[in-house]
């Protein structure tokens, strides 16, 4: 079966993973059925040998000669290596064997070798920044000169387009390095410990005789056989059985998806498997847009984000009012997270300082509940980041935009906004989620392109003068950042900060989008720098209002009752039946449910006031609610609604 899907017009082979779980299993050699905590030991087994060997292949190859050789990529005779890890480790003589007594076939190699080629190849980036970090070590490591700053951007490859919180960054790393050893380190690798190995069995390194995987007919089902041990040291081939484990495939699996073998992860009673498939989907283009979303980052509010037009003769116009992804208790969770961990971790180093062999089991028992926080910690962002992702992509789909304009902060630093505020801002998910963002997109061929964040706060989206931040609408005379109004007699817009930072953001990418470049190392489509001529062009103009009509008095005033009538529809309600089923609304009330949950009370607009007095009375935090009573998203509002024909909102006098 061909490994690519065929391909039409204006369409592009798409690689996804989805989630999957192995339930249970059938050995064929004996016909037993397999349940999940059987299944999860043996592959669990294979995964352990697999990882003794990659820990030994890193071990002997975690050095810069040895990673500068694979990433030349070229061997002895003058020949390109391949692009399989496996393959390029076997083309340079990187061999391993399984202990000694132990039976384990070539493909289990293969697994290791593909593994550990992937980290060695990995680690080549962090080599060369570390190098010349430490080719240019400033005299004063706290704060560079400007020509310290050229001098290391010079040093590092690609240096001129690296974010300079990264270089700040290793050189803090070093820096702790130098104070703890009284000199600086060689390289990255001095500086590193070799990578700790994960459990996991790469199956696409293998090939038939160690695992297949076919597709039922019905589209919902998938088979994988894989060949697993029967015992921790299998000691012939004798020991090692297929076993068929029946996949059930998700909904964003399509139909006409191409499958791959998946990556098995073994855990405690259970496999996690990351099945791998490619499918057609739109191409996505890098100019030509005339609708585009604005997004703009946040700390509470962490999307705001509106659409915008370009018209033929050059104006932008905005689409709607825009909306708001707020998750002030996501956040909040997250940093309660963290603070348990930074308390699990002192008082296991304080356990660790007294050397006390009774202390043992109390600082395991510590390293065990760290681990279990970390785990929610990660689970929580990657929640985020998908449900974030997939908020920003649903508004661009709403509104028919072609693309997705993404502030760039890659090189944000939290600095000198106070302890809190800037360990909140550390602790962001910007980088998951506009990964996220760019895998989502792709399935509707819309194209997220990374625009500068210059100024995009700070100047007006109708005449780029510079605003004035106030502290809230309410309260103009209080400095503050939240609330914008522009100094300008002939603009005087105002509104929130965010909403006008994605009108500055659309109309910048809207204007610069013939500058949208790919980049090569990471395939982002990225707009590098902003040109003066293209940005006086990027303003939002204003949509003339429509004229009201003529409301001049040509009579006298019609006399009006003093008791105006509801609104009510314009046929009557029928008579209450007795029973529920089958009655017809008086009012908009909803049909489904008697009231609505405790989310769909609190206040979703996009709207910004002074900081109300009252303590923020988190109900669902209390009782125990999930993620999504955490997040509140404001829904789409690109157009007014239209008006009910059946509705009169006057009054019946």
């Amino acid at each position: 079966m061909s490994r690519k899907p065929p391909l039409g017009e204006g369409e592009t082979a798409r690689t996804a993973c989805a989630p999957v779980l192995l339930r249970s299993g059938v050995d064929e050699r004996t016909g037993e059925i397999l349940t999940g905590t059987v299944l999860a030991e043996r592959v669990g087994w294979c995964a352990d040998l697999v990882a003794g060997m990659t820990g030994s292949l890193l071990s002997g190859h975690w050095n810069t000669a040895d990673v500068d050789v694979l990433a030349v990529g070229v061997d002895a005779g003058g020949r390109g290596l391949p692009s399989h890890a496996w393959m390029a480790l076997r083309r340079l003589g990187w061999t391993v064997a399984p202990p000694d007594g132990v039976r384990v076939n070539d493909r289990g190699v293969r697994m290791a070798q593909e593994q550990a080629g992937r980290m060695l190849r990995s680690v080549k980036w962090r080599a060369d920044v570390v190098s010349g970090v430490l080719a240019a070590w400033p005299a004063d490591p706290d704060k560079r000169t400007r020509e310290e700053w050229d001098h290391v951007r010079e040093a590092i490859p690609g240096g001129d387009r690296l974010p300079s919180s990264v270089i700040r960054s290793r050189t803090r790393q070093i820096a702790a390095f130098a104070r703890r050893h009284r000199r600086l380190p060689s390289d990255v690798f001095e500086l590193e410990p070799a990578p700790r190995v994960a459990r996991m069995l790469l199956l696409a390194a293998c090939d038939g005789q160690q695992a297949t995987l076919e597709r039922a007919d019905d589209g919902h089902r998938a088979l994988l056989r894989l060949q697993l041990p029967v015992r921790p040291d299998p000691r012939s081939y004798t020991h090692w059985t297929w076993v068929a484990c029946p996949i059930l495939l998700s909904s964003t699996v399509p139909a006409n998806a191409v499958l791959h073998l998946p990556t098995l992860h073994p855990t405690v009673g259970r496999v996690r498997a990351d099945l791998a498939f490619t499918h057609p989907a739109p191409k996505t283009r890098r100019s030509g847009h005339t609708v585009s979303l604005g997004v703009d980052w946040g700390l509470n509010t962490l999307l705001s984000a509106g659409a915008a037009r370009l018209h033929l003769d050059g104006r932008i116009t905005a689409l709607g009012a825009g909306a708001q992804f707020r998750t002030a208790g996501v956040l909040a969770k997250q940093h309660r997270l963290r603070r348990i961990s930074e308390h699990l971790h002192a008082k296991a180093d304080h356990y660790i300082r007294l050397a006390d062999p009774a202390l043992d089991g109390k600082t395991e028992r510590l390293a065990e509940e760290t681990r279990r926080v970390s785990a929610r910690r990660s689970n929580l962002s990657n929640a985020l980041a998908w449900s974030a992702a997939r908020w920003a992509v649903d508004q661009a789909i709403a509104v028919g935009a072609t693309v997705i304009y993404l502030e760039d902060l890659r090189s944000l630093e939290a600095r000198g906004m106070g302890r809190t505020t800037n360990t909140r801002l550390s602790q962001t998910v910007r980088g998951k989620i506009a990964d996220r963002m760019r895998h989502v997109a792709a399935e509707s061929g819309i194209a997220v392109v990374s625009v500068p964040a210059r100024n995009t706060s700070k100047h007006c989206p109708h005449c780029l003068t510079p605003l004035r931040h106030r502290k809230a609408p309410d309260r103009p005379t209080v400095p503050g950042w939240k609330w914008a109004l522009c100094p300008q007699p002939d603009c005087g817009w105002q509104g929130d900060r965010d909403q006008g930072a994605w009108r500055r953001i659309a109309a910048r990418g809207l204007t610069h989008q013939t500058k949208t470049v790919t980049d090569r190392t990471s395939g982002q489509m990225v707009i590098r720098s902003v040109v003066d001529r293209l940005e006086a062009t990027a303003v939002i103009t204003t949509t003339p209002e429509t004229a009201r009509s003529d409301r001049s008095r040509t009579g006298p005033t019609r006399p009006r009752t003093n008791r105006p009538a509801p609104r009510r529809r314009g046929v009557p309600s029928p008579a209450r039946p007795t029973r529920r089923a089958g009655r017809r609304p008086e009012g908009h009330a909803s049909t489904d449910r008697t009231r609505l949950p405790r989310a769909a009370h609190r206040h979703q607009s996009v709207a910004t006031i002074s900081t109300p007095t009252t303590r923020h009375k988190p109900r669902g935090a209390v009782l125990g609610a999930g993620f999504h009573f955490h997040a509140h998203a404001s829904p789409p509002r690109w157009t007014e609604p239209a008006q009910d024909p059946t509705v009169r909102t006057g009054s019946i006098s």
